[in-house]
């Protein structure tokens, strides 16, 4: 099964670069992409996992309706992506449920940052997606934490995916700068190792803008960004579905394997 999951959130990247975008704009690029990820997603029917931020959700409350009546899993960001450590793990909580109308049980940290496992989990949320459990210079060092699911006392940790050898992250970035067949084959790999795939984006790399000289995007995130990367994206899925790969929610998955 190929969990694919979108992390709905500010476009707060240029803050980075000291390129100051308002929050008006930081959501627009945003919801543009999220409309590209929906279409795409009902093209092909299969069901995804938005982890949104509560501010993000606040200002397109009805772009949350719409992922909600397609069918999509509403997990919880944290309440605002700028902000990184989030505190407010439970208020982002009782945010999402009320304006989404569903129940929120996963949670994945801004930036995949370490989380408070305890505090998760005391807020209410049944499992955890911010580990990348491979080595970033300058982000983190995961390399000592399991590759594939595991149980943290009373909360669920469902690592990004990596590939089997060498833990090669298989996250955005890979699939923005990898020649698509490399990408592909270890997926693959890892898709037979795990007998599952954790693959995450954010729709703010689907927007026309992300080009824009002004905002001073590193290369690494720009290079197939946009409508390169929903190619690269439509792609992708096409290939899993000819070869009978599902993709779902990750609320199903835990589902199925009875990890509730």
């Amino acid at each position: 099964m190929i969990l694919l999951s979108f992390d709905l959130e500010e476009f707060d990247l240029p803050l980075e670069h000291q390129i100051i975008l308002s929050l008006e704009e930081q959501i627009e690029y945003s919801k543009e992409g999220t409309r590209i990820i929906i279409d795409l997603l009902d093209k092909y029917q299969i069901k995804a996992t938005f982890f949104c931020t509560a501010v993000f959700a606040i200002n397109a409350k009805e772009l949350v309706h719409e992922i909600v009546l397609k069918g999509h899993e509403i997990a919880s960001h944290g309440y605002s992506h700028s902000l990184g450590a989030d505190a407010d793990v439970l208020w982002s909580r009782h945010v999402l449920e009320d304006i989404s109308g569903q129940p929120v049980t996963g949670y994945r940290m801004p930036h995949m940052m370490n989380t408070d496992m305890k505090a998760i989990a005391d807020a209410g949320y049944f499992y955890d997606s911010s580990i990348n459990p491979t080595f970033i210079p300058g982000r983190y060092n995961n390399l000592s934490k399991s590759r594939i699911f595991f149980f943290d006392k009373d909360l669920l940790q469902i690592p990004a995916s990596v590939s089997p050898l060498f833990r090669i992250p298989l996250f955005w970035l890979s699939l923005h700068n990898f020649p698509f067949s490399l990408y592909i084959f270890l997926c693959r790999q890892a898709l037979k190792k795990d007998g599952y795939l954790n693959i995450y984006l954010h729709p703010w790399e689907f927007s026309s803008h992300l080009k824009d000289k002004n905002l001073r995007i590193p290369f690494l995130i720009k290079r197939n960004s946009g409508r390169e990367l929903q190619k690269r994206l439509e792609n992708f899925i096409k290939l899993f579905i000819t070869r009978g790969e599902p993709f779902n929610r990750i609320s199903y998955f835990i589902e199925v394997n009875n990890l509730n």
